[in-house]
Formats: C-alpha cells, sequence, structure tokens
C-alpha cells in the first residue's frame, strides 16, 4: 500500500470503532487485505423509473471494477433520481427540492462513512448539479461520471427528434392532430435509455460536469448505449485513485475560473436556462462568492454560440457526437476559456483537449464562423425583475425579440393551464404566472404550460413572464426566475390584469409599464402567506430554509 494511502480518513487506530467496522466489513466477505484499502463510494442515482438513469447500473460494475484493479475497495451506495419528464404532473418535487435533497443524501452517507473518495453517477435535471453541489460541499477526491444522451430512434423511416414530436401533443388536444399518429409517436419517441438528446437541463449540467473539470475529457456528450461510455467508467474508477495519491480534491478543481469555464460553455451550445441556478449553487456550496448571473451576462456577449443543438437549433446531440463530440467543442472554445485550470485527468484544460478535431464544420462551427454571435442566455433587467429575469435568447425568434404586451396574470400554474385550455389567451399577451419560486412554490416548472402554449400555435405572439422556471428545453419568450419572486412581495406580485409589459431580449428589459407610485399603493395593500397546510413536511422544510435564487436556491 502507498504510503499516502496509510494517511486516509478512512484508516484509524486501534480501538473500537475501527474494529466494529473492520469485523463489520470483514462479516459481509471481504478480506483484511480489501479492508486495509482506501475505500471509495461509487455514489450511483439508479432505479428502474427513470431512463436517464435506468442504465447506470452497468456503468457502476465498470466503475467498481477500475477502482479495485488501482488498488482501491469501491463500495455502491445510492441516491434520489427523479425525472422530470415523469413527475411533470406533480412538479413540486422537481428540480430545487430534490437537487438540494439529493446533495444532503450524498453528505449524509459519505461523510458519516469517511470514505477517501467518490465516484458519482447521474445523468438527469436536478441529480447532476445535486451530485456536484455535493461534491463541492465534501471537498474529498471526486470524480463524475454522466450517463450520455439517448440516441434518435426511427420513425416512419427517418430519425425522430422528441422535441419536434412533443409539441404534437398541444394539437391533438386542440383536434389539430390525428390523434391515432400521435399516439404512434409516443410509442416511438424515445430510445431505451439516457438522457433526453438534445440541449435540456440534463445534459446541459452533463456538459457542465465537464467544463468544471470534475468529469473525464468527452464523457458529457457519449451515447448511453455506446462502448466508449463504459470505457469512460472504468476510466473513471482508476483516476479516482490517481487523485487520491495525487491529494486533488473537488475545490482544487471546482474554482471561481472554472465556473466561468462552464458558463462559457453554457453559452457556447445555449445550455438550458436551469444552469442559472444550478451553477451559483456549485459554486456557493464550493464557498466562492461572486454575482454569477452578471457573469452569464457577460458570458453572453462574449462567447458565441458555436453549436446549434435543438431546441436552439437543427442538431441532436447525436450530431454533435458525430462531429467530435465535447472534446471538439471545447476545442474550438478553448480561447474563451480559462485553460489553465485543472481537471479530474490531473492535467489542465489545455492538455486535455489539445489533440481535439472537428469532423463537420456544418454542426460545430468556429469563434469566427459560429451558429450565433451571441451566448444562448441573457438575464433581463427592469422594473419587473430588480434583480434578473433570465430568458433562453437563443430560442427566441427575430419577431419576439422585441414585444410590448398586455398582461394576464395567474396565481398559480393551474390558474395559467385552465385559461389557455379555455381559449383565454390571445396574442398580443403577456402570460403572467406568479407564486411559482423558491419560497412560494419550490421553483416549480412553467414547462408544460410553455410547450401547451407553443403546441397551440402561439409560441409566436404570447410571451411568459415567471417567477417560476422552465425546462432545459424552454422556446419561445419565456422570461423564467424573476427575482424578487412574487411571495418576496417583489413587482411581480403588484401587476394586475390589463398593465402593460414591455420587453427587449437584446437591450436586456424587462419593464412593468406602471407608476411607481401606483405601485407603491398596490405594495401596501399586498398580502401573501406561504399555504405550509396544503404541503407535506418536507416542502414545508425547503421553503422555510432555501436561500437567494442569485447564490442557487441551497440553504441558508
Amino acid at each position: 500500500m502507498s504510503d499516502i494511502y496509510k494517511n486516509c480518513r478512512s484508516n484509524w487506530k486501534y480501538g473500537l470503532a475501527r474494529e466494529c467496522r473492520r469485523g463489520l466489513v470483514r462479516g459481509m466477505g471481504y478480506t483484511e487485505e480489501e479492508f486495509e484499502r482506501p475505500l471509495i463510494a461509487v455514489v450511483n442515482s439508479w432505479n428502474e423509473y427513470n431512463p436517464g438513469h435506468v442504465h447506470l447500473r452497468n456503468l457502476s460494475e465498470r466503475v467498481k471494477q477500475g477502482i479495485r484493479e488501482a488498488g482501491g475497495l469501491p463500495f455502491e451506495v445510492m441516491t434520489t433520481a427523479v425525472c422530470d419528464g415523469m413527475v411533470l404532473g406533480n412538479e413540486k418535487y422537481i428540480e430545487l427540492p430534490s437537487r438540494n435533497s439529493i446533495a444532503d443524501e450524498v453528505e449524509l452517507i459519505v461523510e458519516s462513512n469517511m470514505f477517501d473518495g467518490m465516484v458519482m453517477l447521474s445523468t438527469c435535471d436536478s441529480i447532476v448539479p445535486g451530485h456536484l453541489m455535493a461534491a463541492a460541499r465534501l471537498n474529498i477526491p471526486t470524480i463524475m461520471v454522466t450517463g450520455g444522451y439517448m440516441p434518435m430512434p426511427y420513425l416512419d423511416g427517418k430519425f425522430a427528434n422528441y422535441s419536434d414530436l412533443s409539441d404534437h401533443i398541444g394539437k391533438t388536444m386542440q383536434g389539430k392532430y390525428d390523434r391515432a399518429q400521435a399516439e404512434r409517436e409516443v410509442a416511438g419517441m424515445y430510445h431505451s435509455c439516457g438522457a433526453c438528446g438534445i440541449m435540456t437541463t440534463a445534459n446541459s449540467m452533463c456538459l457542465v460536469a465537464e467544463a468544471l473539470g470534475m468529469a473525464l475529457p468527452g464523457n458529457s456528450i457519449m451515447s448511453a448505449t455506446s462502448p466508449e461510455l463504459l470505457q469512460c467508467a472504468f476510466k473513471a474508477g482508476h483516476q479516482i485513485m490517481k487523485l487520491l495519491e495525487m491529494n486533488i480534491k473537488a475545490r482544487d478543481i471546482i474554482t471561481e475560473k472554472s465556473i466561468e469555464n462552464a458558463i462559457a460553455a453554457t453559452m457556447a451550445m445555449a445550455g438550458s436556462i436551469n444552469l442559472m441556478m444550478h451553477i451559483p449553487a456549485v459554486a456557493t456550496e464550493a464557498g466562492l462568492v461572486g454575482q454569477w448571473w452578471k457573469l452569464f451576462d457577460k458570458a453572453s456577449n462574449e462567447v458565441p454560440q458555436i453549436v446549434g443543438a435543438c431546441p436552439s437549433g437543427p442538431w441532436h446531440l447525436q450530431d454533435v457526437d458525430r462531429a467530435g463530440g465535447s472534446k471538439a467543442v471545447f476545442s474550438r472554445l478553448m480561447p474563451k476559456l480559462h485553460s489553465d485550470c485543472l481537471t479530474v485527468t490531473g492535467k489542465t484544460v489545455a492538455e486535455n483537449y489539445a489533440e481535439a478535431k472537428v469532423y463537420d464544420e456544418s454542426v460545430i462551427g468556429s469563434l469566427e464562423k459560429p451558429y450565433a454571435k451571441n451566448g444562448g442566455l441573457n438575464v433581463l433587467y427592469g422594473t419587473l425583475a430588480p434583480e434578473g429575469g433570465i430568458v433562453k435568447a437563443g430560442a427566441v425568434t427575430e419577431d419576439m425579440r422585441r414585444f410590448k404586451g398586455t398582461a394576464k396574470v395567474f396565481d398559480s400554474l393551474e390558474e395559467a393551464m385552465k385559461a389557455l385550455r379555455a381559449d383565454k389567451i390571445s396574442p398580443g399577451d403577456v402570460a403572467v404566472i406568479r407564486y411559482l419560486g423558491p419560497k412560494a412554490r419550490f421553483g416549480t416548472t412553467a414547462y408544460t404550460f410553455q410547450k401547451e402554449l407553443k403546441g397551440r400555435g402561439l409560441a409566436h405572439s404570447v410571451a411568459i413572464v415567471t417567477d417560476g422556471r422552465f425546462s432545459g428545453a424552454s422556446s419561445g419568450l419565456s422570461i423564467g426566475y424573476v427575482s424578487p419572486e412574487a411571495g418576496l412581495c417583489g413587482p411581480l406580485a403588484l401587476v394586475k390584469n390589463g398593465d402593460i409589459i414591455d420587453i427587449d431580449v437584446d437591450e436586456r428589459k424587462l419593464d412593468l409599464c406602471v407608476d411607481q407610485d401606483e405601485l407603491e399603493q398596490r405594495r401596501k395593500k399586498w398580502k401573501w402567506v406561504f399555504p405550509k397546510e396544503k404541503y407535506p413536511p418536507f416542502l414545508r422544510l425547503f421553503s422555510k430554509c432555501v436561500g437567494s435564487l442569485a447564490k442557487g436556491a441551497v440553504w441558508e
């Protein structure tokens, strides 16, 4: 055993605690030689009800093989893994509540058992950021293995992109699309495993894990069904032992510079709008202090979108993979990155991607010839959003980038859905959906409203403004995370039906066209109390403890 390994925190001096632990491990069938090895947690989020995670059991076996070969003793432990697509009918639990709970789960099991290092396996929306938050919080040697994208299936003789097919659902509900054809599409629109193959929150967060330096090069854009991914998992098992020997910990990798790299990658591929809460959360857990939304806005001006991945372009991640994958993307992006940042390879970002090649220039562009001149996310400020509101600018069409409309106000997602289905939302309206923020309703997603609005043909004539969030597949003029949220009596709480809202995406403005004196009168009459009697203890606790959205809505 290496002398460095003898200093691992799992190795204690002789005494009751150590010998009890040794006896329990031996009782499970392990040898004395195995017990003396460094103990590595394989933090898996496998389950049978999340297609993005259903294959992670196979990956964890490869990770454990790598750890054993490199001299460690792996122990697989599990965390929650909620699929947003599976629970959209009960959206209260997804993204923020489950993300923070996952970080707590990892802390509990890894810290209580004093593992020496960990390899973390996850794929989907809230799980990847939850794992990264835990890695930053615990600050031990850590590697992420992300589970890859879902390949495109065939439908009617051609590749099928689920994002396109899902738009037909709203049309079917209106009787404008054949029901039998829609049902055929639903039956064949997804593959068996992996993250939905476009730049949703899942694939965006996988990209962030690699951009931070926490995943092996190329991991973020690999097919979930590829041998390459299995090989990556095995290599991660080997590499965690090298990190342990070199004493490279998570916070050596997660720094302010690597956070800026992650933001740059977000812009280069028009990543999910939800990264505006997840990246600040990782930074905050790493002990970093900064104005993270300002960095997003700065990067949006300075970093062009070099990949037109769906929904901000025509390409599925399968096309990006074919064109060179994330290695090629980071190679092209290198002049905009802090190339000296340390990564889990023990090498710098520049060293990791020095040999990468682009195989299709039409898919992966360059800084000189990008898909779009600006990054994918803009932060809008104004009288309606003093602390900011976020729009996936890369998904907003030219005709909607400057919009002035009449407010239709809804105090819940249910109210908004009911009005939409009753044809009470018309072209020229701004649908204001409030009390969805972290304090008021756990950062609830307005994705179902957004998708149905698009399916009804209103995405190019109706804007959405909300203190809730959207899916990573956000499209249209959809402004989320408006801060301060309505539950904190932000200006959004004071909007009335008929008010005029002025939006300018390129000028980054979001204004409520109401006199300030009138707003002050409305503020004096405003009253709202969190309806704790409607929610179970976990969600009540979340609302009580969650902090500023600008810091990622972590615990205060």
